[in-house]
């Protein structure tokens, strides 16, 4: 089963505590999102290290649950 955008969000932001979240269903399909987060955790780290923070925040989801997600990171 697919995972809904507001749990994606939920997951993000309690993995990341001090980030804002923004998810955007891409098809209306509830199985292709981006995702655009923010935070100042993000400060000196490259883009890679970002997105596994957001990966890690996922807990292991991309791939299963959650289809497809397009990151968009940036320090606050």
């Amino acid at each position: 089963m697919a995972m809904d955008a507001d749990t994606i969000q939920q997951m993000i932001e309690t993995g990341i505590p001090d980030s804002q979240v923004r998810i955007e269903d891409l098809r209306g399909d509830g199985d292709h999102y981006a995702a655009h987060v923010t935070s100042s955790s993000f400060a000196g780290l490259p883009r890679i290290k970002q997105h596994q923070m957001v990966y890690t925040a996922l807990q292991g989801k991309m791939g299963g649950e959650l289809h497809a997600l397009q990151l968009h990171t940036a320090v606050s």
